[in-house]
């Protein structure tokens, strides 16, 4: 069955209904799991944080990888990003991290889009002139030929009058519509955000940021503890095919293809989010070996059960039972037959 929201159309299929349900059942059980997983989840909301803000900025051409993200963050002196990279990276952890203090009270309304992409490139010295104002001139998404000529990908809404009303029509219809459900809201706002690109520049950063601010005001807090941008680095090919492939009707365009895939996006972090709170669970119950074992692993991947006996001292049949269990709770891997078996964490 085909409906119209918005301004977009939409087939509703039985696939599209059940992967709703299946979020929302994960949703509802969430509050337990919450109260149950309070400690991982304190460390499950660190790592996906560092994750969150690598992921978003290389996609859009940063280079640093999360453990330089990680030592930046650390080590933080606003007085010292120099570099393009990470003022782009402190600038999208403050505005992650307002998101995360603050969403309740951020009403989402063009005043506050255009606060947030103002602190999105608050350390950026190349964006000053535009931070937090519609675009002025025209930013077509372009992509480089292997002979140097660039190619128009998709032509975005036009600067000035035509961008500031599909941003108003956009906020209204959010605003107003209290019968699609949040999931679908959500997932068109960020769709239809993305295709307006009201920005000169961070558009991509920011429809992400987005999506996290719309889920969690939608009570969608489980988002704040895998990492949605790290999806979608992983999936960057097909996230710009379906994109594409769904604007080049544009406008009135069927979107399914896009729900369909941000849908599977968000079903797929919660697999891995139960995963990693299984982990964290396996990892508290260890032993003192079983942690040194690990760690091991950690620091020298591709390790062999002799190297492991040697370094820690342990007769070599314990270690080869200890790697066992760990193969068995999937949190090591194993490498090889024979002489030549390795190990590497997973």
């Amino acid at each position: 069955m085909e409906t119209e929201v918005h301004t977009l159309k939409l087939r509703l299929s039985w696939k599209l209904i059940q992967r709703i349900s299946q979020i929302d059942r994960f949703d509802a059980s969430w509050a337990s799991i919450e109260k149950k997983e309070g400690q991982s989840l304190k460390q499950l909301k660190s790592i996906s944080t560092v994750r969150s803000v690598g992921a978003s900025t290389r996609i859009e051409g940063s280079k640093l990888s999360d453990e330089e993200v990680e030592v930046l963050l650390q080590q933080l002196d606003i007085s010292k990003l120099a570099d393009r990279d990470s003022q782009e990276v402190v600038g999208y952890f403050e505005t992650l991290d307002f998101i995360s203090e603050s969403f309740d009270d951020i009403q989402i309304n063009e005043r506050n889009v255009k606060y947030l992409h103002r602190l999105l490139l608050k350390y950026s010295r190349k964006d000053e002139w535009h931070r937090g104002d519609y675009k002025t001139q025209s930013n077509a998404v372009e992509a480089r030929m292997p002979d140097g000529s660039t190619q128009i990908i998709f032509q975005t809404t036009p600067p000035g009058i035509a961008t500031q009303t599909a941003m108003a029509e956009l906020i209204r219809w959010f605003s107003r519509d209290n019968q699609t459900h949040p999931l679908v809201k959500c997932a068109l706002f960020v769709y239809d955000f993305v295709s307006i690109h009201p920005f000169q520049d961070g558009n991509g950063r920011l429809s992400r940021l987005l999506t996290t601010l719309l889920l969690l005001k939608s009570n969608y807090k489980w988002i704040e503890y895998v990492s949605f941008e790290n999806e979608i680095e992983h999936q960057k090919t097909k996230y710009y095919k379906v994109l594409r492939s769904c604007q080049a009707n544009r406008p009135d365009e069927d979107v399914t293809q896009w729900v369909e895939f941000f849908f599977d996006a968000l079903g797929n972090i919660q697999t891995l989010l139960m995963d990693k709170l299984h982990t964290q669970g396996v990892l508290s119950s260890l032993s003192p070996r079983e942690k040194a074992i690990l760690t091991i692993i950690e620091n020298r991947p591709g390790c062999k059960s002799g190297e492991i006996s040697n370094h820690l001292n342990i007769p070599n049949p314990t270690v080869k039972r200890i790697l066992a269990e760990l193969l068995k709770h999937n949190l090591i891997q194993k490498h090889g037959v024979g002489p030549g078996t390795n190990y590497t964490v997973s």
